[in-house]
């Protein structure tokens, strides 16, 4: 998809994908960028020169989950990233594929991801790199950037929405936030296992490694730790204001029925006195009286204001 030589003085110089690779030029190079749902990127990327056997599969494999190894000249694997569409950043994690060693970095994916894109607008703009671990090191960077801004606005939103919940307009907060929580639970899924295979990678001996691939492991770790920490309280936050909703659901439920209990008691006693006045028995009061029908209204409707008065003796009206 596209191709920059690294000049040893860290200036990237975009080359026209579409053109053989120019030969080695000092101490320069390369960062390529391959697209695995095009079919001719595989026989391509098993004929690079100087890739390990494992680090070609690691970066035509599958999409499976994230990965690092490393070997003395070649440092290769799968790392997590935000994807990326034309409307911009996206909430959905998908994979980033490479293989890293002192002649270069090759990097691939199936699908559009922010990291790369945003580190190649950083190259274009001028900014320069140091070393491929460097390089890998700028990309990361990028991956945590993009989950803190993702964060700070899952962190704004749920704020109007706790504003909304307090205000007791809960209209279909509830969906919402089960969407906040999923996409929580992703990142942190995600973060938690890049955060590990870098303090594994911290725990490897530096003369395992070329000086051009030595990662600056901790300190990556360890800006992925604090990011994992704001999405754990993320997390957390999501679900105690789901837990605040469902009880104001569940009270309003309760409301309700209270509701529907009194006016329930209210009516069976002029129930029960339709009942006797509706028998076709001989010797019924009120049966030949003119005023026998508003008789009957009259007893109901005091039998319900008895039980009323009841009700709010015994204190079981109060919401």
């Amino acid at each position: 998809m596209w191709a920059f030589r690294i000049g040893d003085d860290g200036v990237a110089t975009e080359l026209d994908p579409e053109r053989p690779l120019p030969g080695p030029d000092g101490d320069s190079w390369l960062w390529l960028h391959f697209n695995l749902a095009d079919a001719r990127s595989g026989p391509v990327l098993q004929t690079l020169p100087g890739l390990p056997d494992d680090a070609v599969e690691a970066l035509v494999g599958p999409d499976t989950h994230q990965q690092l190894q490393a070997e003395r000249d070649c440092v290769y694997g799968v790392i997590a990233d935000l994807g990326r569409d034309f409307d911009g950043l996206t909430e959905e994690v998908r994979l980033l594929h490479f293989a890293m060693t002192e002649r270069g970095l090759v990097s691939a994916r199936r699908r559009a991801l922010n990291a790369v894109d945003t580190t190649r607008q950083a190259l274009r703009s001028g900014q320069r790199v140091e070393s491929v671990a460097a390089l890998f090191e700028l990309i990361v960077d990028h991956v945590a950037d993009a989950i803190d801004r993702l964060s700070d606005d899952l962190a704004l939103q749920m704020d109007a929405i706790e504003e909304r919940i307090l205000d007791l307009e809960t209209t279909d907060e509830r969906r919402r936030l089960g969407v906040f929580r999923r996409t929580t639970v992703r990142l942190h899924r995600q973060l938690a296992g890049l955060r590990s295979l870098f303090r594994r990678f911290e725990a490897l001996e530096p003369e395992e490694l070329s000086p051009a691939l030595r990662l600056d492991a901790g300190r990556l770790s360890q800006r992925l730790d604090g990011l994992d920490q704001e999405i754990d309280a993320l997390r957390d936050r999501a679900r105690m204001l789901q837990d605040e909703l469902s009880s104001q659901l569940a009270e309003e439920t309760n409301r309700n029925l209270r509701a529907l209990s009194i006016v329930t008691i209210m009516f069976l006693p002029p129930t029960l006195i339709a009942g006797f006045f509706g028998m076709n028995l001989k010797g019924m009061a009120y049966a030949e009286s003119e005023v026998g029908f508003w008789s009957g209204v009259i007893v109901a409707v005091l039998s319900s204001a008895i039980v009323y008065a009841i009700l709010r003796w015994r204190g079981l009206t109060r919401g």
